[in-house]
């Protein structure tokens, strides 16, 4: 190369040379220990103590428990349960689980029998059409004769309700003559109950009261009536027109 030639590529070459990049110091000290929490295993393991505790605890009372039904049954000591009927349980009832397989079909039969369909079927009768019947036959009746002062009505009410006062004073003594079983509280089911059964002999002695209660209020509902009745003085328009009806 001449003296005067210049080389084209010599400051090409010297400012190709990058500088290198400036060191940038790491995040994180690879030697640096890291402490993760452990509070979620000690919480777990207390947990875990606390569990096996109470299971200890628990197979400690039913063992103890064990004991004790044990040394009953060694001293012959009985306990029943009550567990019948199931809403309200008064009576201990466990046909398949303590009779014999062989006689729980009897002792199911003789269960039917006591229960009494009769005295259920009675029972039903008195509530469905114990309260209306005796809207329909004697209470509107009265209202509608104290409202219109009419002596039909009154005559009307004087029939019906008399048979309201003989059911309840039947009722109150409940003889077994027309209705047969234990469908009425009265004091005779009441007696006879109390021989083999205290608790539902008292809830028939209960029955028996309202019976008594009853049957001495609408004695009283009746006399006054009648008072009142003869008061207005339409004995003789009633006569006449139950005549007519009856025409």
């Amino acid at each position: 190369m001449a003296d005067g030639e210049v080389n084209p590529f010599a400051n090409s070459s010297a400012n190709s040379k990058m500088c290198p990049l400036p060191h940038e110091p790491a995040d994180y000290d690879r030697g640096a220990t890291v402490d993760i929490p452990l509070d979620g295993s000690m919480d777990l393991r207390k947990r875990e103590q606390e569990l096996q505790a109470r299971e200890a605890e628990l197979k400690k009372k039913e063992q103890e428990l064990k004991r004790r039904e044990d040394n009953v049954a060694q001293a012959g000591i009985v306990i029943e349960d009550i567990n019948w009927p199931p809403i309200f349980p008064i009576i201990h009832h466990d046909i398949r689980n303590e009779i014999p397989v062989h006689l729980q079909k009897l002792q199911y039969v003789a269960f039917t029998t006591f229960l009494g369909p009769t005295i259920w079927f009675l029972a039903i009768i008195y509530f469905i059409f114990g309260v209306p019947g005796s809207y329909v036959l004697w209470y509107r009746p009265l209202y509608r004769a104290m409202r219109t002062e009419s002596a039909l009505k009154f005559g009307w009410f004087f029939l019906t309700y008399s048979f309201h006062i003989g059911f309840c004073a039947f009722a109150c003594v409940a003889p077994p003559i027309i209705f047969r079983g234990k469908s009425l509280t009265g004091i005779l089911p009441a007696i006879e109950i109390l021989t083999w059964s205290a608790l539902v002999g008292i809830f028939y002695l209960i029955g028996f009261v309202f019976f008594c209660i009853e049957t001495l209020i609408s004695v009283w509902v009746i006399q006054q009536v009648y008072m009142y009745f003869r008061g207005t003085g339409k004995t003789a328009e009633m006569r006449k027109e139950a005549m007519m009806a009856a025409l």
